[in-house]
């Protein structure tokens, strides 16, 4: 199994540690989102993945693209641990965690918009920051007020879920554009929480072996 990854990137970061919940062993294939104009936007990987976008996962059936497609895949595939629930409604309320974040959130702090801010638009570091703390800001403050109804040790209860795949990379983000997470006190707990597992801390993206490369 070989997973095309970028060390900083979200939806990568997601199915690093998935991979790691259960125990399955990948090779790591780094492909640079900055070096050479973008290494996404090579031939051989666009022939991979045509959107231009990590991560891909390869196996023995072929190759997948899409990060929660990828973690449902593993979920059915390698069913523990479960990351989705077996009752409808809860792995509905899941999923739908797991969307506000991967949908909603995500893709307006993605590398690919930031760069069209900072070129095409002409904006100024200062100004991007603002755009990022802004959407950041608007979707935590929903998230919390979600996660005060679902949260116990975890984003939905007290196992580990898809919600929390997406969660932890989001607040590495979150920190990373300098948002003040006292807000947030219960996204800060579950995120905490999820840290002290092996399987999150091993997916980190300091720990992959293109870090900072």
């Amino acid at each position: 199994m070989k997973l095309y990854s970028y060390w900083r990137s979200s939806a990568a970061y997601r199915v690093r540690i998935a991979l790691n919940l259960k125990q399955l062993s990948f090779e790591t294939i780094p492909v640079h989102l900055l070096k050479d104009g973008g290494q996404q936007h090579s031939s051989a990987y666009q022939a991979l993945n045509p959107a231009e976008l990590v991560p891909t996962l390869v196996d023995e059936q072929g190759s997948l693209s899409q990060s929660l497609a990828i973690i449902e895949y593993l979920d059915e595939t390698y069913p523990e641990p479960r990351l989705l629930p077996q009752e409808p409604f809860a792995r509905a309320k899941v999923r739908a965690l797991a969307l506000d974040i991967a949908c909603d959130l995500h893709p307006l702090n993605n590398l690919r918009v930031l760069q069209y801010l900072t070129g095409e638009l002409a904006l100024d570091e200062a100004q991007k920051l603002r755009w990022i703390q802004h959407w950041l800001t608007l979707g935590f403050n929903a998230l919390e007020q979600k996660l005060q109804q679902t949260a116990g040790q975890y984003c939905y209860g007290d196992e580990v879920s898809l919600a929390d795949l997406c969660l932890v990379p989001q607040v590495y983000n979150a920190l990373r554009f300098k948002l003040d997470l006292a807000a947030y006190p219960t996204i800060s707990r579950v995120n905490h929480n999820c840290l002290q597992l092996a399987a999150f801390a091993l997916a980190a993206p300091e720990q992959q072996v293109d870090a900072q490369v």
